[in-house]
């Protein structure tokens, strides 16, 4: 048959393109952990041609005739074929806007970029990635000029990392969250309480090795994965088979370490929950920005930074470092949820987070806007600091420098996610919750199997398969919902008094 013919030449050609996206991540990987700095010239050229090859392939006119013919047989495709081909169709739709020229140009530049910004922020000097940042701009304003029909320069990168998602949906929903989490966090901050921490004296190697025992515990496999040191904490997916995680040491704070690698181990349990008959399709990643930072969130906050976790963990956090054997679970949850006006996102408790993240969505909007200026941006951002978050950054690393996001070739319009997915986060525990019900005891046991399989089941194991909101809808009943996750917020930190630390 025909379409079976058409379905074979498909695996073979998302066989190639699963190949080239491998090679290209396994570099960038390489790039942001081992690669020594005079490699970066190099390593801009290595992935300028294959990003230039992925975009060939996928904008090929025999591609989009052969997707053409598979949509023609929708009905009789096998589901996942069926599924798979809407992506990849909305995937090459998307390519096609872009000539491979430019895409070619955008990743060269950012590998020249992000290396510039290691610099800078090593240096707390601005200025050696200002004009590198002036390009991105300009880049990012060409990308956004294949998209005519968009309503905002910023609604097809919004949409690409979050689908359906658009500047007009995002204002309202953050303007919602800031005027709660103001008031809540000026609420929190003027009981005055003393601070919590976790002060410890060992070495990296100690703080890592706990902690990787931790995500081994909450399920990340590694027999498919590993653990690594990087300037800024990511995850990535190399393939089916290799999923890694980085972690961030502070040499005096246990909290660093252990919080970088539950979340980023939260990012990898789901694409290690991925389908296996997903495998070298092109429904084979977590489906967007915001659903992805749910899991890693759900991980770091709703099980991490809950009592229940701390019953399971002090014990494991006290034989590694025994000079907090003075610790009991109650001391051990009040650090591990001080809420104080950080600078840090990375670093931000779960009151102020979200305030962080509004931050950085409103500077990339007035960036592309041009209502603010590259050279203007260290200043909007202390400005923007001190009127939110009531502080003002020492310099340009503990501030604008702080992110890579901005320095990787365009504006690439991700911050929303990590709000989305805050918000999704709560919704999703709570579902998990009402299924599984005796779930605080589950952790409490260090029984993290039955949450890990309600997740692999309702969320993981789907890949792409449904569009970002639908998912939720789904998995909860509603969309995307602002009240459940301000309610989790208030009860945890306005009424439970007992059990948080607050600093001004």
């Amino acid at each position: 048959m025909s379409t079976d013919r058409d379905v074979a030449a498909l695996r073979e050609r998302m066989h190639e393109l699963s190949a080239l996206r491998g090679a290209k991540d396994l570099l960038s990987w390489d790039q942001m952990t081992y690669m020594p700095p005079g490699g970066a010239h190099a390593r801009g050229a290595h992935g300028s041609v294959i990003d230039r090859l992925l975009h060939e392939r996928m904008v090929d006119p025999g591609l989009q005739r052969l997707l053409e013919r598979l949509r023609t047989h929708a009905d009789s495709l096998d589901p996942l074929v069926r599924d798979e081909v809407s992506v990849l169709t909305r995937d090459v739709e998307l390519a096609a806007r872009y000539p491979s020229a430019l895409v070619a140009e955008v990743s060269a530049h950012g590998s020249a970029c992000f290396e510039a910004w290691r610099v800078a922020r090593e240096r707390d000097d601005f200025g050696v990635v200002a004009t590198l940042l002036e390009r991105s701009l300009d880049l990012t304003h060409r990308l956004a000029a294949c998209h005519p029909d968009a309503a905002h320069p910023a609604d097809p990168f919004i949409d690409a990392a979050d689908e359906g998602m658009s500047v007009a949906l995002l204002q309202p929903l953050f303007t919602e969250l800031r005027e709660a989490l103001v008031p809540m966090v000026d609420a929190v901050a003027e009981r005055g309480e003393p601070r919590a921490v976790l002060p410890v004296h060992r070495s990296g190697e100690a703080q890592l090795a706990l902690a990787l025992r931790l995500a081994v515990d909450l399920g990340y496999d590694v027999w498919r994965g590993r653990q690594d040191l990087a300037p800024h904490p990511f995850a990535t997916r190399i393939g089916h088979g290799d999923v890694r995680i980085t972690s961030r040491v502070d040499a005096t704070d246990l909290q660093e370490t252990l919080f970088s690698t539950i979340h980023e181990a939260g990012h990898a349990l789901y694409e290690q929950g991925l389908d296996d008959a997903l495998d070298g399709t092109a429904l084979a990643s977590g489906v967007s920005a915001g659903v992805h930072e749910s899991q890693s969130r759900l991980y770091e906050n709703l099980v991490g930074r809950s009592r229940a976790f701390w019953r399971y963990a002090l014990p494991h956090v006290q034989a590694a470092f025994p000079e907090l054997a003075h610790l009991d679970v109650e001391t051990a949850y009040r650090a591990v949820n001080r809420v104080r006006r950080s600078l840090i996102r990375t670093d931000a408790d779960e009151l102020t987070y979200n305030l962080h993240v509004i931050v950085r969505f409103d500077l990339e909007l007035e960036l592309l806007a041009g209502s603010v200026s590259v050279s203007d941006l260290p200043e909007a951002w202390a400005e923007r600091y001190r009127r939110d978050l009531g502080v003002v950054p020492n310099g340009a690393a503990d501030g604008v420098l702080q992110d890579l996001h901005w320095y990787g070739g365009a504006i690439p319009g991700h911050f929303q996610g990590y709000t989305i997915g805050n918000v999704l986060s709560v919704a999703f525990f709570d579902a998990a919750r009402a299924a599984l019900g005796d779930l605080d005891d589950q952790l409490a046991a260090g029984d993290f199997a039955p949450l890990r399989a309600w997740l692999r089941e309702h969320v993981h194991a789907h890949g792409r398969r449904f569009r970002p909101l639908e998912l939720a809808e789904r998995v909860t009943g509603a969309s995307l919902r602002v009240e459940p996750y301000l309610g989790y917020l208030r009860t945890k930190y306005l009424y439970d008094t007992a059990a948080t630390d607050a600093v001004a």
